[in-house]
């Protein structure tokens, strides 16, 4: 990953901050981290740990995957992994899915 990237995802997560209303410090204790750490998210210094995205996702609602890449996901594709899969196996499938992301990394 580069510099640039950082400071993009960076811009991302401080974009969805302040459209939830959010300061710093109240994105920083959502998220379980300092306020020290998650300044230094926003403004491209530090690295986002996978965890930490997925905590983003389901504290502040941001896609993942736009996070990461700027990319708007329809939820189409994702929805097309899970056409054939049995309803009973979808938690095992998510959980395949969240390792996939953690081999990412």
């Amino acid at each position: 990953m580069t510099t640039d990237l950082f400071v993009e995802i960076g811009e991302r997560l401080r974009l969805q901050r302040k459209k939830l209303g959010l300061t710093q410090e109240q994105a920083a204790e959502l998220l379980g981290i300092s306020t020290t750490y998650y300044g230094e998210i926003e403004r491209g210094n530090r690295k986002i740990s996978v965890q930490r995205v997925l905590a983003v996702y389901e504290k502040m609602g941001l896609e993942p995957t736009y996070l990461l890449t700027g990319e708007v996901f329809s939820g189409k594709e994702f929805m097309e992994i899970f056409k054939d899969c049995p309803r009973d196996k979808e938690p095992v499938l998510e959980q395949v899915l969240r390792y996939l992301s953690l081999l990412y990394k």
